[in-house]
């Protein structure tokens, strides 16, 4: 039984890198690397975290397709299972297209009618397993259909059944507010972002005050990804800031802030303490930034 429960998209990345402008100014353009992985924040997360060791339930849904197919493989590959209700026959598997610079930066490709979006509350399970410890919502303002009701809803159930809850973002993408969130974040014991996360849904460009008013809405553990700085750790008894792994090169940033998330968790899940949480958060993020692909450092 699953331990570990993460909720959010799965879906099919194909990276190319590296890239540039020309790429749009001729009919043929030399890569040096092209490949096709498991994509999106929850999968990546529950790839990482089974990897590591962790014992993981993905609530997802995924195409009955080929790239969905490919997706049940790799989860079954990795212990991860796919029940038959989250394979949506009308909805086809999400694929991103990731165009890497040389830098390591990406810029995408998505398809809005895929299922990168179309997770609905009706497609999650709950009550969750009675031995899961920990949930992982893996990016708020993914889902149109998953607001702050909704979340209210998922979070207070974990909390019902005594879990641990945490959850990751992405950028807001209808102007909500911190005190559009707050309500939710009132049962998160950690709630991740990274610093234009936290800025654009907080109004606070400082990185400092922005974890502070995450803080206010009610998170307990506000955690800032803050790329080659590390990342920044606030409870309302104390701040610091946590220095990034050292000796990476960056490749591609893809799922590096979720392969930190997995980290995070499953350190946390050992039972190590806050900082040596953050500690291993980024060394899992720097190793997925120095190879192409969100998971493939944990092969």
């Amino acid at each position: 039984m699953a331990e570990i429960v993460i909720i959010g998209a799965a879906i099919v990345d194909v990276l190319v890198r590296p890239v540039n402008a020309a790429v749009f100014e001729t009919g043929s353009y030399p890569a040096e690397e092209i490949c096709m992985s498991p994509g999106a924040d929850a999968l990546n997360e529950a790839i990482v975290l089974a990897r590591l060791g962790g014992q993981v339930r993905l609530e997802t849904v995924v195409g009955d397709d080929a790239a969905g197919r490919f997706l049940i493989r790799e989860c079954a590959d990795n212990g991860i299972m796919i029940e038959e209700r989250q394979i949506k026959k009308e909805i086809p598997t999400g694929i991103n297209v990731v165009l890497v610079g040389g830098d390591g930066e990406r810029s995408f490709l998505t398809n809005p009618r895929g299922t990168l979006r179309a997770l609905k509350p009706a497609d999650i399970r709950m009550p969750f397993e009675p031995e899961a410890r920990y949930l992982c919502f893996a990016s708020i303002f993914v889902f149109p259909e998953i607001k702050t009701a909704q979340l209210v809803r998922i979070f207070s159930q974990a909390k019902r059944q005594n879990m641990t809850v945490c959850a990751d973002m992405t950028k807001c993408k209808c102007k909500e507010t911190v005190s559009d969130m707050a309500e939710a974040f009132a049962y998160l014991d950690y709630l991740f972002a990274n610093e234009q996360e936290a800025a654009l849904l907080t109004g606070k460009a400082d990185t400092k005050e922005a974890a502070r008013s995450l803080l206010a809405a009610g998170a307990k553990h506000v955690i800032i990804k803050c790329g080659a700085k590390g990342c920044l750790v606030m409870t309302v008894q104390e701040s610091y800031q946590v220095p990034a792994a050292q000796g990476i090169t960056c490749v591609d940033t893809t799922g590096a802030g979720d392969s930190f998330v997995a980290g995070f968790i499953f350190a946390l899940s050992e039972g190590k303490e806050l900082s040596q949480c953050a500690e291993f958060a980024n060394i899992c993020g720097g190793r997925a930034a120095g190879v192409l692909g969100a998971t493939a450092w944990t092969r």
